[in-house]
Formats: structure tokens, sequence, C-alpha cells
């Protein structure tokens, strides 16, 4: 029997579920960078059963897609071992899935499963969203009580590692939870978000501080993920810092540390991170083109982080950008290496540093004079006030 076929036989024994969390834990591996002998026709087969239509893994199976739809616009299908504030990744998905099927609901999960086949097949859209939604509700209670302490959580990760070695899924339940309690709120938050924010004004950054405040007031626990939808908003990803740096009283990283909306800071460098891996993925297929394209944002957000936040390297903030940079800058050297010195390579350009031009240079003299022009405001307030 010709190897192709043995990988087909293996594969047919295994159900969709399971197919589809096993392509999901090589792909995993793949972008962390480990190397499987034997992975590649697996992987190939596998996703021609899965990617053929564009879709992935997650949503091979109808039932478990429409059930996490709600957290479809916090999903990240970046490297889900990263810390993502605010994020869940889409690998942990299928192993969750797997999870509440096996263990928490398997009952309720397997009649949830075939009622929603057959609406799914007679397109009865109506009643399948109300199964959906009650089903949902079940799941959330049932989490509630499973999740309900410390050592509970702990156990639940632990039944949960057995599907995956992922260490993002157990992680995420607790955040799956979450967000899948405040998912109507959610998603009546995201509604409400302008379509697209080119440039986060001072404006806009108000419009949606009075939005979060509303939010918050109802599911403060689930503040990250509302503010993941911001980010996704923004043309800029950086700029979501500005919700904490326009409410602090300065600019130095303490007060930014203690001003409402902090986190976004963290957030920012959880995409940085994600950027990172992106590049080494980028370079290890050779798409210099593409690695390109991340290399210029990582810089410019690197760049918007040092300038809009004073003494920035005295913060944990600091620190963590200090070692993304640096792992950025060995993958780049690694890369550049390989050519001869008299070579030139793109990544290795200066013009990739927009801020080292004169516009970019012009641009830091207006966020500089722009900050202090606020910052003297505040205070000639406080005189007022205090006088």
């Amino acid at each position: 029997m010709a190897l192709s076929d043995r990988i087909q036989e293996f594969l047919q024994r295994l159900t969709p579920v399971t197919r589809g969390s096993l392509l999901t834990e090589l792909e995993r591996l793949e972008v962390c960078g480990s190397e499987i002998p034997g992975a590649a026709p697996v992987l190939e087969k596998l996703r021609a059963e899965f990617r053929a239509d564009g879709s992935n893994a997650s949503r091979a199976s109808h039932p478990s897609r429409l059930f996490f739809a709600p957290l479809e616009p916090l999903l990240i299908d970046a490297d889900p071992d990263h810390a993502n504030s605010g994020r869940i990744s889409r690998g942990s998905l299928s192993p969750i899935w797997e999870w509440i099927s096996r263990d928490l609901l398997p009952t309720m999960t397997r009649d949830y499963a075939t009622a929603m086949n057959k609406l799914i097949s007679s397109d009865n859209q109506r009643e399948a969203q109300r199964v959906v939604d009650t089903f949902q509700t079940k799941v959330v209670k049932s989490l509630e009580n499973t999740l309900g302490s410390p050592d509970a959580v702990i156990q639940a990760q632990v039944k949960l590692a057995t599907y995956t070695t992922a260490r993002s899924a157990p992680h995420d339940l607790p955040k799956i939870l979450c967000a899948m309690r405040a998912r109507v709120a959610l998603a009546k938050f995201n509604d409400a978000l302008p379509v697209k924010i080119t440039e986060f004004s001072d404006t806009l950054v108000a419009k949606v501080e009075s939005l979060l405040k509303l939010f918050e007031k109802q599911h403060a626990d689930a503040l990250p993920f509302a503010l993941a939808l911001v980010a996704r908003r923004l043309k800029t990803p950086w700029q979501l810092i500005r919700l904490a740096t326009k409410a602090a009283p300065s600019k130095n990283a303490v007060d930014i540390a203690a001003a409402p909306y902090a986190i976004t800071v963290s957030m920012v460098l959880d995409r940085l991170d994600n950027s990172r891996t992106a590049l080494r993925v980028a370079l290890k297929n050779n798409r210099v083109l593409v690695a390109k394209e991340i290399l210029t944002e990582i810089y410019d957000t690197e760049y918007a982080l040092r300038v809009r936040i004073d003494q920035l390297d005295q913060s944990e903030w600091g620190q963590r950008l200090e070692d993304l940079i640096g792992a950025t800058a060995t993958l780049v050297e690694a890369e550049v290496s390989r050519f001869p010195d008299n070579v030139g390579h793109v990544l290795g350009s200066r013009s990739l540093r927009g801020h080292q031009s004169l516009s970019g240079r012009l641009t830091y003299l207006a966020w500089k004079g722009r900050d202090a022009l606020a910052g003297g405001a505040a205070f000639c307030r406080k005189l007022v006030g205090a006088g």
C-alpha cells in the first residue's frame, strides 16, 4: 500500500473534529518553528479537506462554528502560545469543543449537534440561531459551575491539556467563558464603533471612552475584549494606546500605568510579539516582501511607543519592548547575513525606519510639541482649580 493511501486510511479513522484538531496542532507547531518528520503529507491531506474553501479547521463542523461565532472578532491566528490580552487563539477552539463534547456536556452537545445539522440542512436559520443561543447559555452556566474555584479551574485545564499540547487552550478556557458571558454586550459595543478609524483623534477617543464606560459598568471583567474590538477598527493599531496616554496626567510611564485602559500598552506589545513571529515565518518561507511590510510596522510601533511614553525604558513595558526588538534584530541580521556584503538587502534598508527621515523627525517634533502643550494646559487647569 502506498504511503499516501496509508495516510488517507489513518485519517479516515479519525472523526472530523479530531482531524481538525490534528491540523490545528500541526500548524501550531509549524508556526512555532518545530520540525516534524513526515508531517508534510499529513498536512497536505488535512489542508485539502479543511482549507479547500478558504475556511479553517475550527469552521469544519457547522454546529461548533455557530457556537463559537460570537468569538470570531476576538480570534487571532498567531502563535497560540503568546500572551494576547483580549484575544483568543483560534487554535484553542477545536480542543475546547472536544472537551465540551466529551467531558463537560456530552449528551447535550450530541443533541445540539444533531438538531443543528438538521436545521442547517433545511436552511432554517431563525430556529438554528435560537438553538445556538440556548446551548450557549447552557454551556456558560456549566462552565461557571465547573470553573467556580481556582482548584476547579486547574483541574479543568489539566483535563483540557489532554486534547492539545498548546499551552494557550487551557488559559483560553476562562477567557472564552468571560467573552461568552458578555457576548450580547460585546456585540452591541462592536456595532456602536465606527466602521474604520483612520486616525484616532481626540474626538474619537472621547467617543470610544464613553462607550467603554457604559460597557464596563456591566462587564468590567470583559473590558480587554472590548478594547480588542476597538483595536480591530484602527488603521494604525498602535494608536490604541491613546486611550491610556490621553487619560494620564503626564506622559511618564508610571502615570500611564496608573491611568484607565493602561492595558492597551500591553496589548500593543502583544501585537508586536505576534508580528515578530509572523516575520520569522515569512523569512522562513522566503516571502521577503511580506517580511518587509511586517518589519516596517514593527519599527513604526517601536518608534510610536518610545515617543509617546516618557521614561519607557524604566518600565516593564520598556524591558519587554527591548526584548522584542532585540529578537527582531536577530532575525533580520540572520537574513541579511545570508548575502554578500556588497549586495544590499531590502530588510537592511534605512528607509524601513521612516522616523529617521525628515518627515519622521518633523512628526516627532509635532508630537512632542502637542504633548507639551497638552501638559501645560492641564497644569494651568490645576492651578485655576486650586485657586
